[in-house]
């Protein structure tokens, strides 16, 4: 039972968290969101996240770093991209690459 409602109050506090950031984005003058250094940063935002997901959804195992054939299929990808294939091209490469890694080394 304790896990469950440690559960709703994790719920409860992030949603409190999520609608205050809210709050606070409503409140900041729009002068301030119009500069330039501001624009820059909020474009670079998603690509920094997404570069943090990624190198931990890949690298990551628990606390300790992993070099596995989730590593193989991102190189794979990054290939890919510097090749100028399609998208759809360079998610194929990091699964099949992916893949076959896993396929030789035995799981």
């Amino acid at each position: 039972m304790t896990g469950t409602a440690d559960t709703w109050i994790a719920i409860g506090i992030t949603a409190a968290g999520c609608y205050a950031v809210k709050l606070l984005g409503l409140a900041v003058p729009a002068g301030l969101l119009e500069r330039p250094v501001v624009k820059r940063l909020a474009a670079l935002v998603p690509i920094a996240l997404l570069a943090a997901l990624t190198a931990l959804q890949t690298f990551g195992t628990g606390r300790h770093l992993a070099f596995d054939a989730r590593a193989a299929g991102l190189a794979a990808a990054a290939v890919a991209l510097l090749l100028r294939a399609p998208f759809l091209l360079v998610v194929a490469a990091a699964v099949l690459v992916t893949a076959a890694v896993r396929a030789v080394a035995g799981g």
